[in-house]
């Protein structure tokens, strides 16, 4: 029975291992070079804690099997061993700060973003994400590279202005309203975070970013994408019964198809 319950303890183990090493039900693939880090650390940790968890789960069908054996011998209690609690405390302990110390910089860079003007440049766009029950807003500079100023007594939906954009002041009247993001290949964007009513959360799985946006809080994220495509962009954080439904997409294009795409939406406008 022993020895039953042993194959089967290894058994379990092997069927959890397979999908992990096969990469079955595997996340998609990386289109930024900060997402193939994220990913190499993501292998890292695993690797680590799947070495631990195989060498417990093999050390666990063993005693299983050796213990459960008949013996003449009486039981007696145990009550630990304190030098084989510090090395396996000290040996998770420095295995954790190790793995946060080489995966650090990598988190870092999508948080801490060095402050630059809140204005597009030839280098960097930047594409204002306002979430809402139950949509994406997203708002680009118009020809002037300026965002126009927003009141909330604006707000109207019926109209187009989910943001409450003031286009009679400077900077307002060529702002850019669009439901779904549109980006140039290699080109550094920037996007800025905003809520209109709870909590949602940006998450692009290609990107391998996410980050909440949070009412009356304004968050970045920044990313480079390096092919092109369309993209599911989607809400991580349980924002109500329609959650299910706010999604949009990320089309990744030539810089020509870019350019092209913000004249026929200004083209709107006017």
């Amino acid at each position: 029975m022993g020895l039953l319950l042993a194959i089967v303890v290894w058994a379990i183990t092997f069927a959890m291992a397979v999908p992990f090493v096969t990469q079955t039900w595997w996340m998609p693939e990386s289109i930024t070079a900060l997402g193939d880090e994220i990913d190499r650390a993501f292998n890292w940790t695993l690797i680590g804690t799947g070495v631990i968890f195989l060498l417990a789960q093999a050390a666990l069908g063993y005693t299983v099997w050796q213990f459960s054996r008949p013996t003449d011998k009486p039981a007696s209690d145990s009550h630990g061993n304190n030098k084989l609690e510090i090395l396996w405390t000290t040996a998770a302990a420095v295995i954790f700060v190790g793995l946060t110390f080489v995966t650090y910089s990598v988190w870092a860079e999508t948080r801490f973003i060095e402050q630059k003007s809140m204005q597009p440049s030839a280098d960097r766009l930047i594409v204002e994400v306002t979430g809402q029950q139950f949509v994406w807003n997203m708002r680009y500079a118009g020809e002037d590279n300026q965002f126009g100023p927003t009141d909330i007594a604006l707000i109207d939906d019926a109209a187009g202005n989910p943001v409450g954009l003031d286009r009679s002041a400077p900077g307002g009247a060529d702002d850019i309203m669009v439901p779904e993001m549109q980006v140039p290949v290699n080109k550094e964007v920037e996007v800025v975070l905003k809520s209109k009513d709870v909590l949602h959360n940006f998450f692009v799985p290609e990107l391998r970013i996410k980050l909440d946006t949070v009412p009356g809080l304004v968050g970045k994220l920044r990313f480079t994408a390096t092919k092109e495509g369309k993209y599911e962009i989607v809400c991580s954080e349980l924002c109500g019964l329609g959650h299910y439904k706010m999604r949009s997409f990320l089309h990744v294009v030539s810089q020509e198809e870019y350019e092209a795409w913000i004249a026929e939406q200004a083209s709107y406008l006017f």
